[in-house]
């Protein structure tokens, strides 16, 4: 499978394979106005196997998304074809809008306009929680 050279874009590199679809819908990346590559099951020497995002512009990408799904994931800015920046990515301290709290008595459940902001509290375990209720992100 040949997909195209990218001029000025991002490609995000060693993401786990069969997280690229939900990383693709988190990121909204259906609402582009650019060429956008997802590659499943493509082989890695350090994965087994891997999926990868080819993204052709250079967006304002929420980093912080990318590291909760996958905090292995390798982040390339491509500038002029070629790489310009590289980034390995952690498990963030914060995450707003990625996760929907579950409590039905939380009040972003009552205030919908509140950001779903959940913190890291268990870096080992990777247990997030509600800024508001103190729920456990499932």
């Amino acid at each position: 499978m040949i997909i195209g050279k990218i001029e000025d874009g991002i490609v995000l590199d060693h993401i786990k394979a069969g997280q690229g679809m939900r990383l693709y819908n988190i990121l909204n990346l259906d609402k582009l106005d650019c060429e956008v590559a997802l590659i499943q099951n493509a082989p890695s020497e350090k994965l087994g196997r891997k999926d990868i995002l080819k993204i052709d512009k250079l967006i304002d990408l929420n980093i912080d998304a990318v590291g909760f799904v996958d905090p292995g994931i390798t982040v390339n800015i491509i500038k002029s074809g070629k790489l310009a920046k590289r980034k390995h990515l952690e498990l963030p301290n914060e995450v707003v809008d990625v996760i929907k709290c579950k409590n039905p008595r939380c009040i972003t459940t009552i205030e919908q306009e509140l950001p779903q902001v959940f913190r890291l509290t268990d870096r080992k375990n990777k247990v997030y929680r509600c800024k508001y209720c103190e729920s456990k992100a499932k």
